[in-house]
């Protein structure tokens, strides 16, 4: 059961709890177990990928970092393990057992605010902020240890390729003679380590590193054709289906973020 690749404009905390599922972010593919927990910034592209038909639970935040940098004072950084980390590394956060119930009971605890209507918002507010202490500590006391799946040798160094030539032909032609392989098997070697489209795959890379480029300053054209984007209007298109808003709105964002 294929899942699309998400890069959406907020940051996510996803906490496992039952299900068959191979979790990819990035270049690193995780098998899934009970309290497994990973997190994600706004420029790592990330996907389940379900092995069959098995009860799927999970608990997912996804949030604006504008609001916890809000409290974030000093040595207490609340976004360290999204933010103080390189791009698609530990994104797997080791927890104790009696972190992984507490945890959970925090999750819990916020399905039982939201039923409630007095004082919700500020009691909801309250509790994610002990979620973001409680993952930053076990982010920082277990040194962001994670323990990704091995993909194929055959698949891993295309991945590499692809990650370091964004700005290049990464067609599967070119692909096929730069690694001596078959596309149609490239295609199926992909689809069976990702559980998704390569194509799709190149696309959501490529905007990502645009979003990156677009926050440090660059315009769009020149974050088009850095990320191989020859044809602009091919690239709003696309980009506005991948992050969900215009290369104008997201660039206003970032403006009025820093502002």
């Amino acid at each position: 059961m294929a899942a699309d690749f998400h890069l959406h404009g907020r940051y996510e905390i996803y906490f496992f709890i039952s299900g068959n599922v191979k979790y990819f972010v990035e270049k690193k593919s995780y098998a899934l177990k009970y309290g497994d927990l990973l997190v994600m910034n706004s420029h790592e592209i990330h996907k389940p990928s379900f092995l069959d038909y098995s009860p799927y639970e999970r608990y997912v935040i996804h949030f604006d970092p504008e609001l916890p940098r809000i409290f974030s004072y000093n040595s207490d950084d609340l976004l360290s393990c999204f933010e103080n980390r390189p791009v698609g590394e530990q994104n797997k956060i080791v927890l104790r057992p009696e972190q992984i119930e507490e945890l959970k009971g925090l999750f819990r605890k916020i399905e039982r605010i939201q039923r409630e209507s007095e004082y919700a918002s500020s009691a909801k507010l309250a509790c994610f902020l002990e979620i973001l202490i409680l993952i930053n500590k076990a982010f920082r006391s277990s040194g962001g240890r994670e323990e990704p799946t091995a993909f194929s040798k055959r698949l891993a160094p295309i991945l590499e390729y692809i990650d370091e030539n964004l700005d290049g032909d990464l067609s599967l032609s070119c692909l096929e003679k730069k690694f001596y392989i078959s596309g149609s098997y490239l295609s199926r070697l992909f689809r069976k380590n990702v559980g998704s489209n390569l194509h799709e795959y190149i696309i959501y890379k490529r905007i990502s590193r645009a979003k990156r480029l677009l926050t440090e300053g660059y315009n769009a054209n020149q974050a088009a054709l850095m990320c191989g984007f020859s044809d602009f209007s091919n690239f709003s298109r696309l980009f506005k289906r991948t992050v969900g808003v215009s290369v104008r709105e997201y660039k206003s964002r970032v403006k009025n973020s820093v502002n």
